[in-house]
């Protein structure tokens, strides 16, 4: 039986015969024809898994290959579960995010106050004529003349007053004093602050050194005529009620504006301090005008 069907079959390979030989088949024809579709497809599906791959060896072991090597190795379960949990972020890109965020929003705020005080002094230069300030002449308290021309170089810092003040000159001038030290320890010496009497009857040079001797050794005081005070209190917008024609021991009153006179180096207006500025906001207004100057700054 087993010679008849290997020369029926006229394969080249006899093994072939003989294998098939050692697994009868067990369903007959009948049985086939009997067997209801689902089951058909059923025992169709199982001898069709079982079929052998004929894919090669070395591709399969190729894939393995690349299957195993993208994936990533972590230690412990607890390390893969945390790795989904978080995702991309961690508590590093969190710091970075909020240390970018705090600076950024110093320098906005910085940028801002810097161009609200750029827009604040080229609006008080005006358009021609300066709003304040312009040409004069006066005498200081060590009897030189001093003129618009000697404030360039250097930030000044102009108050009116004058030396019979009971109280109001007093407080500005001990303020004065505050400010100029605040700005030379941060900026160096980069001001001249300057005190100019309205009361030139009264206040000569020698009475007014004695007088400013009691505040700060660096406030320079300047006098001068009748029309020469008239002249730069008008030049700054100053109130000036002094009467032109005083003689000696005559009663009058002395009325004046109570600010601070902010120039630039280049001897433009930059801010008016009023009283209600504190020496600590008066300072840092100047501190912050000195910081935005581009030019060189005279520091002799």
């Amino acid at each position: 039986m087993a010679s008849l069907l290997k020369q029926s079959l006229r394969v080249p390979d006899p093994n072939i015969a003989s294998r098939c030989l050692r697994f009868p088949a067990r369903r007959t024809l009948a049985s086939i024809s009997t067997q209801n579709p689902k089951s058909e497809n059923r025992s169709r599906s199982r001898t069709a898994s079982f079929r052998p791959c004929s894919a090669p060896a070395s591709s399969i072991q190729h894939g393995r290959n690349f299957s195993s090597s993208s994936r990533r190795s972590y230690k412990t379960v607890e390390e893969a579960k945390s790795r989904y949990k978080l995702g991309p972020f961690s508590w590093q890109a969190g710091a970075l995010f909020l240390v970018a965020g705090i600076g950024l929003t110093i320098y906005f705020r910085y940028e801002k106050a810097r161009m609200a005080r750029a827009r604040i002094a080229e609006a008080n230069k005006g358009i021609g004529k300066p709003l304040v300030g312009g040409p004069f002449h006066l005498t200081t308290m060590d009897g030189k003349e001093f003129t618009e021309q000697d404030l360039k170089g250097k930030y000044s810092l102009i108050y009116f007053g004058f030396t019979h003040c009971p109280d109001i000159c007093p407080e500005e001038l001990d303020k004065m004093a505050g400010m100029i030290d605040r700005v030379k320890d941060k900026q160096g010496d980069v001001m001249k602050p300057v005190f100019i009497s309205c009361d030139p009857a009264r206040d000569t040079p020698e009475v007014m050194r004695r007088y400013l001797a009691d505040f700060h050794e660096d406030i320079v005081g300047m006098t001068g005529s009748w029309q020469e005070v008239k002249d730069v209190c008008k030049a700054y917008r100053v109130y000036f009620s002094t009467p032109p024609d005083v003689v000696s021991g005559q009663d009058y009153l002395v009325d004046h504006s109570i600010y601070f006179y902010l120039m630039d180096p280049d001897g433009d207006f930059v801010e008016a301090i009023g009283r209600n500025f504190t020496v600590d906001a008066a300072a840092k207004v100047i501190n912050d005008h000195v910081a935005d100057w581009k030019s060189k700054i005279e520091k002799a």
